[in-house]
């Protein structure tokens, strides 16, 4: 059930090139499977003295949650509540930059748990099916209403 960008950025709000992640590969009740590259270009606003460093993919799974939030809401004929990441615990990086890494990125997010206005999920991140980053993510949401 692969989804392009097309199909689910309006349901985030990163915008431009904001928006790390490029494809949604897969996705079901509890996890998401994403992709990026923009790893690879020279204007993603993370970089830093024109290098990506690797403490930078907590935000690639940072977006992969508010995508798999966005998708279960829709899904659900709702919209998700905006939502603050407020923690991120046991972060693992295993390399120290990602911009020189060629291909693809794999993100994926698995939730965790979630209260009235808090979740938390895992996630990982891979290149070539190497483990480059991985941690837990807590957000806390608002209701908009």
């Amino acid at each position: 059930m692969m989804l392009d960008k097309s199909q689910w950025q309006h349901l985030i709000p990163h915008r431009g090139a904001m928006c790390l992640l490029d494809a949604v590969i897969d996705w079901d009740e509890s996890r998401i499977h994403a992709r990026a590259v923009s790893h690879r270009d020279p204007d993603n606003p993370l970089r830093a003295d024109g290098r990506l460093l690797a403490v930078n993919l907590c935000e690639y799974g940072a977006q992969a949650m508010a995508v798999h939030g966005g998708l279960l809401a829709r899904r659900d004929g709702s919209t998700a509540a905006p939502g603050l990441l407020v923690s991120l615990r046991e972060v693992k990086l295993h390399v120290t930059r990602i911009d020189d890494l060629a291909g693809v990125l794999d993100v994926h997010a698995q939730h965790l748990m979630s209260g009235a206005d808090a979740m938390q999920y895992a996630f990982r991140v891979e290149h070539s099916g190497v483990v480059l980053a991985e941690g837990r993510a807590a957000v806390m949401t608002k209701d908009s209403s």
